[in-house]
């Protein structure tokens, strides 16, 4: 391994309550700066550099670069916090975060090629398999347009989605490469509703290299020598984590509704509207969805972790189960979020209130693909009744099945 040169190696690992009091601690920094991180269209450098030094990267970062290599669902439980004060903040903690996660999947080179010489050198990403891919020796050429990179101003480098394909040009393998930020050139093309803070812009590549230590598959799922920590499906960590930080969304919707209702009064009278059926009714339904969606994402970690910790492989009545299970978080937080914003009437659409702009965030949110609760549902169904899986979903395929 190359020498550390900026070496932040901590022998004071902080526990899980303590990560989660310095994100819940973040929250009033981070309302405070929301509006003008939806301004610009991009998390501050501050802020990232606050993340980097509460230790949050650290949290699935290998221990061989200095991480902690913790449990994912600490790193979901700051996401959770970090939610409840800024969306496109936390959605960006959330992406550039779970990234840490990845290089467990690969070989080391590929860590000492990034954290070689800085282990706080950040990674961004654009999975969706928008360009081409070429096998040649040693590696692969990538050609093409990515887009959708969140937080990618701050990123040295990038995983990037593909297909593998045969002959005929079928799929047949779904993988991400690790491109050095030398190789890809961003396009300030991000202007949107929602979640418009994130700084999602596409990257677009040109003949970029990529070696093999730098690739692997998103989907193959099978024993090795990686850390407990790293056997976890490549898809319940991702996706679960999008639905970890929605939850804060909700919450943070939660938190603005209280605090709005508690200050008003029935139209004519000096009587609180907490006497009100409809105020209380929306608040409490809201709250179960949000609490429910929360509540299923930990319960996929209690389930799971004895197995990893036993280096035990996730069964596949599971994966399944808990790919449906992250996706209907998105339309129970959604859900949620338009029940409380129903109630706040007309005060509800200006700009200088924080709840439209979290509404416009979770809607934004809810559509990531990683939500599709009626995809994942019939996925669900079809399997529990003997129809099995769509293909790229859990594994590869076979090549020879394909020609």
């Amino acid at each position: 391994m190359s020498a550390i040169l900026k070496q932040t190696i901590s022998t004071n690992v902080p526990s899980a309550q303590e990560l989660v009091d310095r994100a819940h601690a973040m929250i009033p920094m981070l309302k405070e700066r929301a509006d003008s991180v939806e301004k610009n269209r991009v998390v501050s450098g501050e802020t990232i550099s606050a993340f980097v030094d509460a230790g949050f990267f650290k949290i699935l970062q290998p221990k061989r670069w200095g991480g902690w290599a913790m449990s994912p669902e600490i790193f979901w439980r700051v996401l959770m916090e970090l939610g409840r004060g800024c969306s496109s903040s936390a959605w960006n903690m959330m992406i550039l975060g779970v990234h840490q996660w990845e290089f467990g999947h690969l070989p080391e080179q590929a860590g000492d090629d990034v954290w070689g010489e800085d282990n706080t050198t950040i990674v961004a990403s654009a999975y969706a398999p928008a360009g081409s891919v070429t096998k040649v020796d040693g590696g692969y050429l990538l050609n093409g347009k990515w887009p959708t990179s969140s937080g990618t101003d701050h990123g040295q480098w990038a995983f990037i989605g593909g297909f593998l394909k045969n002959d005929d040009g079928v799929p047949y393998d779904r993988y991400s490469f690790l491109v050095s930020r030398s190789d890809y050139e961003i396009v300030d093309d991000w202007y949107v509703f929602g979640l418009a803070g994130t700084g999602s812009k596409s990257l677009m590549i040109k003949n970029a290299f990529v070696p093999e230590h730098r690739a692997h598959s998103m989907v193959e799922y099978s024993m090795s020598d990686r850390g407990d920590m790293y056997l976890w499906p490549f898809s319940t960590i991702f996706f679960g984590s999008v639905s970890a930080v929605i939850c804060g969304f909700g919450q943070a919707a939660i938190d603005i509704y209280s605090e709005q209702m508690k200050a008003r009064t029935v139209t004519g009278t000096n009587i609180g509207v907490a006497v009100s059926p409809y105020v209380r009714d929306r608040l409490g339904n809201a709250v179960v969805r949000v609490s429910s969606a929360r509540a299923r994402l930990l319960q996929m970690m209690a389930e799971t972790t004895p197995q990893v910790m036993q280096r035990q492989l996730i069964s596949m009545d599971d994966r399944v189960r808990h790919l449906c299970e992250i996706a209907h978080v998105g339309r129970n937080v959604e859900e949620a979020v338009l029940l409380l914003y129903k109630a706040t009437g007309a005060r509800g659409i200006f700009l200088n209130n924080p709840m439209q702009r979290v509404l416009r965030d979770v809607l934004a949110a809810a559509n990531h693909i990683t939500q599709n609760a009626d995809d994942t549902a019939g996925v669900l169904g079809g399997y529990m009744l003997g129809a099995g899986v769509p293909p790229l979903m859990f594994s590869p395929m076979n090549q020879a099945d394909q020609a």
